[in-house]
């Protein structure tokens, strides 16, 4: 009774040679295909120069954002000191800090644009 239960199944049946060379075709043709796409992406990486050209690259990157980023901090805190002094002067408690905050946020906006290049620099004619 256990051997006519597994009689129907696909798993029991010993693999014949001819299954056995066309799968041994598959892999063999699999692998040269592998192996031409890595030689590709190989010589497309050395015509790049991504070697130590990546890293230079990230670290410009990393750079500039932080650039851009202090830029935009810097005009929200010099127009946060610019109010707060406002304020302590006039007497204006937290009208002027927030006039001057909004003024530094923009001014901040308009360098980081300024920096990245998308609008031109007036000051360069």
């Amino acid at each position: 009774m256990a051997g006519g239960a597994n009689d129907g199944r696909d798993g029991d049946r010993e693999p014949s040679s001819s299954d056995e060379a066309a799968l041994s075709a598959r892999l063999g043709s699999l692998d040269r295909r592998l192996s031409e796409l890595g030689g590709s992406r190989k010589s497309q990486a050395d015509q790049t120069g991504a070697g130590s050209g990546d890293g230079a690259a990230r670290a410009s990157a990393m750079a500039r954002g932080f650039r851009l980023s202090s830029e935009l901090i810097a005009g929200v805190i010099v127009g946060g000191l610019i109010g707060w002094g406002f304020d302590r002067l006039l007497s204006t408690s937290p009208w002027g800090l927030i006039v001057f905050v909004l003024i530094g946020f923009a001014a901040g906006v308009l360098n980081v644009i300024r920096s990245a290049g998308a609008v031109p620099d007036r000051t360069a004619r």
